[in-house]
């Protein structure tokens, strides 16, 4: 009995020509049915149909792009079977129509696109010669969004693989005989693809990367996010056939991982952890660090980071050294301050902690280096904030309660490292960024640091320097100096440095110099020289070291146009009082109430407090003293100002002069009530005068 399509075969060129009219046809349900017929035509007459199966190709390929998802999918059933029955060689006419409808937003034409591609992957004719065009196409359905296709896609591409492996069972005897394990660190949730899967990516691979390494920076986004999941699939299978194509594989991720599409950099980081998994690391290292040590870049550090997440413990551990080394080197941790240039570095550190444990002992100084280039650099808060949590980290691994107990261990050789190039500083150079988290965050550590920290301190804060380094310094000092008990004072070391803080340090820096900056940088100064007085760090002898070299200073910083620097200023000359008590020299005690009372005139009111505060202790001085009468004709000219503001609008200052006058009483009190009583009539109200006159009588003149 003849062949169903024997009586067609004269008819084949009319059928044909009919068909190639009607696949174009206006309405939907003729093309339907045309690709229908095709797809039967086909299939029917196999012998003959193959010398004319180009012919309705062109047609096929004008209506896969049709608006309606059925007759796509139709004309995909179509073209499978022309080709699976007619001529091989349109596959080249057809791939790129059908990389196209990878992307269709219906489900239904994707998994069309897979269930055709597969079944040309096992029954197309001469299908050896294909497999590099139409492999990328069936492992691309394997990242689809929805599970069926995904699932069509996964059990094709293992019929293939299983096929191929029957197929080349000779070749692949002792692979098969003596196939190894599934190593040990293979990716979790991921399974292990069958031998013959394996061996057909791995013997396509050379001839399908350079089209991916193209496509993978294509203009359209959606071309981009599936190659790149596409690499990441190839990688999977080659495993570590993969690493010798590792330097396309390389270039190639530097270069998607500066996608701005999260998805693409996503595929990117996980393919660079299966490099990590498969490539030895002294291969991958080696490649990427010489192209960071080039030209160093945010893709680079990800891509490093990515490949060390991924690579086994034991196979990085001999190189965790030589990598922390290479990442704290200036060329890299210092290439740029930008923060997603920081944030992948910090990943790198991140990757290094997270694989090695406690073997990152050996690399400990290097990484708290790298780490304390971002905290420094760092403009985002929360990258300082995750830099800081990595530091825990590293403390946690290396068995030490936290990151002062790491600075502790390292801070000698970080500030070594750190302050060799001091005398270059400027206010944007890296090291003194570095210098300042050092001093700032070291706590307890910074104690044991100050022959290093002191004169570097003395060579940066010299009026010759950049002013804003200046200022910069002076705040960070400030800051430890308010806790010096914690920080600079925790070994009772850095009085023996008090000389070259005072006399180096803090004295050229409260000199008047013409300029809004020069006056910044002597608030900056009182601050310090405040926070040294109020630290209860200084013996009230040390105290009185410190009043002795900077009291001239002091008293002219009480005319700055700062209200912050002449309410500071009053307070130190409180503190140096009181610590002086009646030690100070008559001369130079005498010269120092006229400045106070000028600042009784000051515009505001906390500065005109502060100086009547410090003058009550400038009173209590006098009394102290063993001279007094040499005081007298001061203490009047005193007495008579004071009464010029017992009459202040404001009645705070009011209370506060009274206060002064009550103390300064005991020492000449006839003399106080003869200038009271000259002065009682002109005060709008006489209840201070009075109160004071009260006051006087009821205590006893001072002996």
């Amino acid at each position: 009995m003849a062949a169903p399509g024997v009586a067609l075969a004269p008819h084949l060129d009319d059928a044909l020509r009919a068909l190639r009219c009607s696949l174009l046809d206006p309405f939907a349900a003729v093309r339907r049915e045309s690709c229908s017929c095709a797809a039967a035509l086909a299939q029917a007459t196999p012998d003959h149909f193959h010398m004319q199966s180009e012919s309705l190709i062109g047609p096929l390929m004008q209506t896969i792009s049709h608006q309606h998802w059925k007759v796509r999918v139709a004309a995909i059933e179509a073209t499978g079977a022309a080709i699976q029955f007619g001529n091989g060689k349109s596959v080249d006419d057809v791939l790129s129509h059908f990389a196209q409808r990878l992307f269709d937003d219906v489900p239904q034409v994707r998994r069309a696109v897979a269930s055709v591609v597969g079944g040309w992957l096992l029954c197309l004719r001469d299908r050896y010669s294909f497999f590099h065009k139409l492999i990328p196409l069936l492992l691309s359905s394997l990242n689809d969004e929805v599970p069926e296709v995904r699932q069509l896609a996964a059990s094709l591409w293992e019929d293939v693989g299983l096929q191929w492996q029957k197929e080349n069972e000779e070749d692949l005897k002792d692979k098969l005989d003596f196939a190894p394990p599934t190593p040990p660190h293979y990716p979790p949730h991921e399974r292990r693809p069958v031998l013959g899967c394996r061996e057909l990516v791995f013997r396509n691979l050379s001839k399908i990367l350079p089209a991916l390494c193209h496509d993978i920076t294509d203009w359209v986004v959606g071309t981009r996010v599936k190659s790149a999941q596409l690499l990441r699939v190839l990688l999977l299978h080659a495993e570590d056939h993969a690493t010798q194509h590792l330097e396309v594989v390389l270039r190639t991720l530097f270069q998607a991982c500066t996608d701005e599409e999260a998805a693409v950099v996503q595929s990117c980081t996980r393919s660079a952890e299966l490099v990590g998994t498969f490539v030895s690391p002294e291969v991958f290292l080696k490649l990427i660090l010489s192209t960071l040590k080039k030209t160093p870049s945010a893709s680079g550090l990800l891509v490093l980071a990515s490949a060390m997440r991924g690579c086994p413990r034991e196979a990085l551990q001999p190189h965790l050294a030589a990598v922390a080394t290479e990442l704290a080197q200036a060329h890299i941790c210092q290439a740029s301050e930008n923060d997603l240039y920081l944030e992948r570095l910090l990943l790198c550190v991140q990757a290094l902690v997270s694989v090695c444990h406690e073997d990152c002992g050996v690399a400990s100084l290097q990484l708290m280096d790298v780490l304390l280039t971002i905290v420094a650099l760092a403009g985002a808060t929360g990258l300082r904030d995750k830099a800081q949590e990595t530091m825990d980290s590293l403390a946690m691994v290396e068995g030490v309660s936290g990151c002062q107990d790491l600075y502790r261990k390292h801070i000698g050789p970080l500030l070594e490292r750190v302050t060799a190039s001091h005398l270059d500083w400027t206010a944007h150079s890296p090291e003194l960024l570095q210098f300042s988290v050092i001093v700032a965050q070291s706590g307890p550590a910074l104690g044991e640091a100050l022959p290093h920290v002191v004169p570097t301190l003395r060579a940066c804060l010299q009026p010759s320097q950049d002013p804003q380094m200046r200022l910069k310094l002076f705040s960070i000092l400030s800051t430890v100096l308010l806790r010096a008990a914690d920080t600079i004072n925790s070994q009772g070391q850095f009085p023996s440095y008090l000389e070259t803080v005072t006399k180096d340090i803090l004295a050229p820096n409260l000199q008047w110099h013409a300029g809004r900056t020069a006056a910044a940088i002597r608030t900056a100064a009182v601050s310090c020289l405040w926070a040294l007085t109020s630290s209860e760090v200084l013996s009230a002898e040390q105290i009185r070291d410190v009043q002795e070299t900077l009291m001239p200073q002091v008293l002219t910083t009480l005319e700055e146009d700062s209200k912050m620097t002449r309410l500071i200023s009053c307070r130190i000359i409180n503190t140096f009082l009181k610590t002086s008590g009646g030690m100070t020299d008559p001369e130079k005690l005498i010269k120092i109430y006229p400045e106070l009372l000028k600042r009784l005139d000051d515009v505001s009111n906390d500065v005109r407090m502060a100086a009547a505060s410090t003058l009550v202790t400038w009173l209590q001085c006098v009394k102290g003293a063993n001279a007094k009468s040499y005081y007298q004709s001061s203490v009047q000219y005193l007495y008579r100002e004071l009464l010029v503001h017992l009459d202040d609008p404001e009645r705070a200052i009011q209370d506060a002069i009274l206060e002064v006058l009550k103390e300064g009483s005991g020492l000449f009190p006839d003399l106080l009530v003869r200038e009271t009583e000259a002065v009682i009539h002109k005060h709008r109200s006489a209840t201070y005068c009075e109160q004071l006159l009260q006051h006087v009588q009821a205590v006893p003149a001072t002996q």
